[in-house]
């Protein structure tokens, strides 16, 4: 979640070098942060059984109707102080923990990125997973989440923004279009690569509170997600944070997660989500992951293929859905930038004239 090695070409094997009092005198553990990355992964999956597992606890929650798209279902007719209290509260101390290890990682002490973990990392990790068993514990003793109390679109929104975050601090490693990068300023592409950590914790940390832990097909599908980011933003200055992989599969699962969901829903909606989160693949995410021409042609033949073959099917009057999402991320990432660049100029202005 913080500054990424990938951003410092060159350093990587001199971070590596030191012995191993170094290592000790820095906080880093032997424990390999890939090997703490599957634990994670069976940790997050073995969880997301367990939500299932406890659901018939809540069989006996009374909801009202659906009411439709900006309806949230899964919230309590009659919310009480306690519901709140502890949805709110839990949800608050959650974030403060992790903005306060964030703050403490990056501005109060010089870690460097390893292959180990720092101490920062298994207080994160542990920080992660006691408020992860708490909100099982909360959804079964007082259901509410912070849905009661927001709107649907604010946590939506949310992920939204984290993605665009995602595209523009990515620009330089990977370009926007077929490989190519587009001219943003060096100072703001720093400043979404420095804080970037505190609002995808936000991001990731709100959306897990606003949701109690049932067990519907597309409440699983979303805390295992989450479980995986959480994990993700556990794991900064270590090199697994940067793994090119690891990352490209983070927003892979966006892909899988929208078309489920949208399957799920019956709508009719999923090839605009399919289509539309994979043009983003193959136009941007691919050209991150180091693959050769040949491939790369495979992977548009595949996507352009696919799309011939489902809007043949559902109709030629509905391929405009294809571009609908990449324009609206892209279209957000120029608006995005334009607002830190704004910042920025403001932020120097001021100083400029305290100086004066």
């Amino acid at each position: 979640m913080l500054k990424p090695v990938a951003e410092q070409p060159g350093k990587v094997q001199d971070l590596e070098k030191g012995s191993e009092e170094g290592s000790r005198f820095r906080g880093i553990s032997r424990l390999s942060s890939s090997t703490v990355l599957w634990a994670g992964i069976a940790f997050s999956g073995l969880f997301t059984l367990l939500i299932w597992a406890l659901d018939y606890r809540l069989a006996g929650i009374e909801l009202l109707p659906d009411t439709g798209y900006a309806w949230y279902y899964w919230k309590l007719p009659v919310p009480t102080f306690w519901t709140r209290a502890t949805s709110w509260g839990f949800y608050l101390a959650h974030q403060l923990v992790i903005w306060v290890i964030i703050y403490y990682a990056q501005a109060l002490r010089k870690h460097r990125y390893t292959s180990g973990l720092h101490r920062v990392n298994v207080w994160a990790l542990a920080a992660n997973a006691f408020f992860i068993f708490l909100h099982l514990i909360q959804t079964h003793l007082w259901y509410d989440g912070l849905a009661q109390d927001t709107p649907v679109s604010s946590s939506q929104g949310a992920v939204i923004v984290m993605l665009v975050w995602i595209l523009l601090m990515e620009n330089n490693r990977r370009g926007q279009f077929f490989g190519k990068k587009v001219p943003f300023s060096k100072e703001v592409i720093r400043f979404a690569r420095t804080y970037h950590g505190y609002f995808f914790a936000w991001a990731i940390i709100y959306t897990f509170w606003f949701h109690p832990m049932v067990s519907t097909s597309g409440h699983l599908i979303g805390f295992f997600y989450m479980f995986l980011l959480l994990l993700q933003g556990s794991l900064f200055y270590t090199r697994i944070h940067t793994n090119r992989w690891w990352t490209f599969a983070l927003e892979f699962t966006v892909l899988v997660h929208g078309t489920l969901v949208a399957v799920m829903q019956g709508n009719g909606l999923w090839p605009m989500f399919l289509f539309g989160f994979a043009g983003i693949l193959v136009v941007t995410q691919m050209y991150g992951l180091g693959l050769s021409l040949p491939s790369r042609l495979l992977i548009l033949g595949g996507f352009v293929g696919s799309a011939l073959f489902v809007y043949g099917n559902v109709g030629w009057h509905r391929l405009n859905e294809i571009v609908r999402i990449p324009l609206i991320e892209f279209g957000s990432m120029f608006v995005l930038a334009g607002l830190f660049w704004l910042g920025l100029r403001i932020a120097r202005t001021v100083r400029q004239i305290r100086h004066a």
